[in-house]
């Protein structure tokens, strides 16, 4: 994890059981300049985002719900949060289409595997952060 640099770096907060998709994902995301923490359940996932306070989640759909049976996109917005919340997963097409987002309170979906590309562009779109990042800022 390499948080840090809080005022030059947007944070972007990985939840996801899979600890190979989890430093896939962290590896892309720190290459383009992002600081990213990580948990491994939701539940972990609500303790790192009052932690660090992320500029914006990815949450796997599957991951483990927290002792309330309540997904970390569930538990931001009835907080308040206006964090984006984006899902990872693999039935993400037939969950888009059965459920609208806005009723997940998600930001949007991205199926696994997920294309680090698209991720990291839309995240720099959503924050409003420059492709052209400096290396040593």
């Amino acid at each position: 994890m390499n948080i840090g640099l809080r005022d030059k770096r947007k944070t972007i907060l990985l939840i996801d059981s899979d600890p190979h998709a989890r430093a896939t994902l962290r590896k892309a995301l720190e290459a383009a300049a992002f600081s990213v923490g990580e948990a491994s359940s939701n539940h972990e996932g609500e303790r790192t985002i009052e932690r660090i306070k992320p500029d914006a989640v990815l949450a796997d759909l599957l991951a483990e719900p927290n002792r309330a049976g309540v997904t970390v996109s569930e538990w931001l917005r009835a907080k308040g949060d206006a964090t984006p919340c984006y899902i990872l997963s693999a039935a993400g097409y037939a969950l888009s289409g059965s459920i609208g987002l806005h009723e997940l309170g998600v930001a949007g979906v991205f199926l696994k595997p997920v294309d680090a590309a698209v991720v990291i562009q839309t995240l720099r779109t959503r924050l409003g952060v420059s492709s052209l990042v400096h290396r040593d800022a």
